[in-house]
């Protein structure tokens, strides 16, 4: 059987509740309903760093962000190899389309869109044509290179989401190309869009859609009139910049078919964690709430494929990315990355590997950006339904998500608990000395 291709399509500060197939009654997706029903939908997935530069760290290196990129504005270790790397010596040609913020850029030293990001930072792919950060969805830049040569900065001509993604459409017609002169070479290439990150912009007909007042806020807003009109205000944005993505990808799927290429090729999407959108009070990310670390995960593939569909209940988390990605092109993870392989829970042909019970949370450098919290923090979250989270030496949260999934009724101290606070605790020591973290915990 020839390898399949892989496309990444991740958005940014995308919450998982954020899909109409999640029960967002806010939004329209259709199609990514569509690869949610025809392929799998991944619905317990958590950021495992709900912060844009650890997150991307640990998505191309399969290692956790103490020990890759802990922080915001820190650069991806060079030495560090990447999915990339592991792809190319498989004989993969690989392509990064858009947002890269692995550079170590500080945005107080001139805006990260006139940046160049050197080429020994691109994390080793074949073409990468992006930008280390930009948050002007009109008014975005990209420079890089291709296979042969370099690409000088220009501007994207419109959206930021639409012409990247029309440079993925170029692409894709390259391998149709390729295909048709028998010289073609599996690929692995990523779409990774800023988008619906803020300013929550998006083209005037899919703004038009969202009435502010009209939006169904979650049951965790609080009824505070500050809270709750940045929350209406924001969210509008948000969900006109969701279902203009949701545009892009059907585009994607489209430019698939009609290449031939459909039942060749994956698409895995996702985000890089949530936004809060007022729940708690709060907005943003980088906090242990859902609305902050459950992300979207969807994978499909054209209509010959055998494989599974449906929901899939188990925690995936961003450090098994990389992995699940070369198990789903048939090939088996290096061993310097961390993640699991969930490939087999796709594909039958793969054979089964232990699934972990839970998944590690962490912050460990702190931005100190408004709503956010202002210090370190880890937390884990478990397959059968609970999250813990603690601060350096003490406990702080405690949910049963099966019967509180809004997180209303914080257990960590009430004694009726103790013992699943104890069950918890012991379990989040053992990721700490299994990750090799040396985050402080209490003793109980």
């Amino acid at each position: 059987m020839p390898r399949r291709n892989v496309i990444w399509i991740l958005g940014d500060q995308h919450r998982a509740q954020a899909l109409s197939c999640n029960g967002d009654p806010n939004l329209n997706t259709p199609n990514l309903d569509r690869m949610a029903v025809e392929g799998q939908n991944f619905a317990a997935a958590v950021s495992g760093a709900p912060l844009c530069c650890p997150f991307r760290g640990s998505l191309l290196t399969s290692r956790y962000p103490h020990e890759c990129v802990p922080g915001h504005e820190y650069r991806l270790p060079r030495e560090l190899p990447t999915i990339a790397h592991a792809l190319k010596e498989q004989g993969y040609q690989t392509a990064w389309f858009g947002k890269w913020h692995l550079a170590g850029h500080k945005e107080a030293q001139g805006r990260a869109a006139f940046y160049t990001v050197p080429r020994e930072d691109r994390g080793g792919f074949d073409r990468w044509i992006g930008y280390d950060n930009n948050n002007a969805q009109w008014d975005c830049w990209v420079h890089g290179h291709t296979d042969k040569e370099e690409v000088a900065r220009y501007r994207l001509p419109g959206y930021e989401t639409d012409c990247l993604t029309d440079m993925l459409l170029n692409y894709i017609r390259e391998q149709q190309d390729q295909r048709s002169r028998g010289d073609a070479k599996p690929f692995f290439a990523a779409l990774s869009v800023q988008p619906p990150h803020d300013p929550y912009v998006a083209p005037p007909e899919y703004m038009a859609r969202h009435n502010p007042q009209a939006l169904q806020l979650r049951p965790n807003v609080p009824a505070i009139p500050r809270v709750e009109a940045q929350a209406r205000r924001n969210l509008a944005g948000a969900c006109a910049m969701i279902e203009n993505l949701d545009w892009n990808v059907g585009r994607v799927m489209r430019a698939l078919a009609e290449a031939g290429l459909q039942d060749e090729t994956l698409i895995v999407f996702f985000s890089d964690h949530g936004d809060m959108h007022g729940s708690h009070g709060t907005f943003g990310k980088l906090s242990p709430w859902e609305e902050s670390v459950r992300i979207p995960f969807l994978i499909w593939g054209g209509p010959s494929y055998c494989f599974r569909r449906g929901r899939v209940p188990y925690v995936i988390n961003h450090v098994d990315i990389a992995p699940t990605t070369l198990g789903l092109c048939g090939l088996n993870p290096p061993s310097w990355m961390d993640g699991t392989d969930y490939a087999w829970s796709f594909d039958p042909q793969r054979a089964k590997t232990d699934a972990p019970d839970s998944a590690l949370i962490q912050s460990v450098v702190p931005t100190g950006h408004g709503n956010s919290i202002d210090r370190p923090w880890r937390a884990v979250v478990t397959q059968d339904g609970w999250k813990y989270a603690v601060l350096e030496g003490q406990p702080w949260l405690l949910f049963n998500l099966n019967e509180d999934p809004y997180e209303l009724a914080n257990l960590a101290f009430n004694p009726s608990f103790r013992n699943e606070r104890k069950r918890l605790h012991d379990r989040l020591a053992a990721w700490l000395t299994r990750t090799r973290d040396p985050f402080k915990l209490a003793a109980l």
